[in-house]
């Protein structure tokens, strides 16, 4: 039973990856048996080596995380690995403010890993292995190349039974309301439940995008077609050799207030202010309204951002208009680098 499933998954594979080559009709002859052998042994092969790659991430946070009021003390979701150094890229949120990380490949291995890199304008994690994980990392691809109907794959940790195929339906960008926004993000339906971390694998079985969010409207804003968000990982190349080396991008940091904020009816309401963050010690609330940045006016969360990265580097002073209940008040918040606030695991 269990080699008919690696056989039908492995045809599956074969067809979603378009392989079937072109030939002579001389070379339509009836292959020998090897070859047939051969030839079938070929997918099986590169399926199970593709799916090696991903790795199930566990995590448990540090004691009085910051982040464990919104993403739970103890994490879990999906790595990748992507070189022979046993580097593995994942979704941050899974393993920022990390006590311990431990990953499990497909054969059932359990090994402790490290929190090499982290970067807040991307969202990328970046772990390694402290012990060799002995499996074929998978090639980082070009999501530039992707077009919209493209068929895709998508591998979450859980091996053949977890894959799924879905459909590239839209490259476009995405704003977070906590201060977060990509310019070109990958949107794909039908939708995984096990999104966070898993590998979006392109035609030529390499990956294009790391899984970020479940999300309603993977077309045009709404347009209700529910499927998954995946941050490309062309933005992921530039900064590698800095996650790896530093353990954060070179270049100074962007300004983080720690405001929360949805869009409704033309405005931005404020959802949720960070604890001790710049925007909590300036007086701002849940349920404030912002209207601007100094002068100029924010509707939207793209507006919002670019105005506030646009200030300067992290320790700019950056004046907000606020209406708080029936008063508007013009308040200075002192930005912060964002690594500042979360909390590192003690070294002692």
């Amino acid at each position: 039973m269990a080699r008919f499933r690696v056989s039908l998954f492995a045809a599956s594979f074969l067809a979603f990856l378009f392989a079937a080559p072109v030939v002579s009709q001389a070379a339509q002859a009836e292959p020998s048996r090897a070859q047939a052998k051969d030839d079938g042994a070929k997918p099986e092969q590169d399926a199970e080596e593709m799916i090696s790659a991903v790795v199930r991430v566990k995590m448990k946070a540090i004691a009085g995380a910051r982040s464990n009021a919104s993403l739970g003390s103890t994490r879990d979701g999906t790595g990748v690995v992507i070189d022979e150094k046993g580097h593995i890229v994942t979704i941050g949120y899974i393993v920022i403010e990390a006590d311990s990380i431990e990953v499990t490949t497909q054969d059932g291995r359990t090994v402790p890993a490290t929190l090499v890199g982290y970067d807040h304008a991307t969202g990328f994690g970046l772990l390694r292995s402290t012990v060799p994980l002995k499996v074929k990392p998978m090639t980082l691809g070009d999501p530039a190349q992707l077009e919209v109907r493209d068929p895709v794959m998508i591998l979450p940790a859980g091996g053949r039974e977890a894959a799924t195929f879905a459909y590239v339906v839209s490259r476009r960008s995405f704003a977070g309301s906590w201060e977060y926004m990509l310019d070109s993000a990958i949107y794909t339906s039908p939708p995984t439940m096990q999104w966070a971390g898993a590998a979006l694998v392109d035609r030529d079985g390499k990956l294009v995008g790391v899984g970020s969010l479940l999300v309603r409207d993977t077309g045009e804003p709404g347009s209700p077609l529910p499927g998954n968000m995946f941050v490309p990982v062309d933005i992921l190349k530039p900064i590698l050799s800095d996650l790896i080396a530093k353990g954060r991008r070179a270049g100074s940091a962007r300004p983080w207030l720690g405001l929360a904020t949805e869009s409704a009816q033309g405005r931005l309401f404020v959802t949720r202010v960070s604890p001790d963050s710049p925007a909590d010690r300036a007086g701002i609330r849940a349920g404030d309204i912002l209207l601007g940045v100094g002068t100029e006016p924010v509707k939207t969360h793209e507006e919002l951002y670019r105005k506030l990265w646009s200030m300067g580097p992290a320790g700019v002073d950056v004046p907000l208009r606020v209406l708080q209940g029936a008063e508007m008040r013009d308040l200075k918040v002192r930005s912060i680098d964002r690594f500042e606030y979360f909390k590192e695991r003690p070294t002692y």
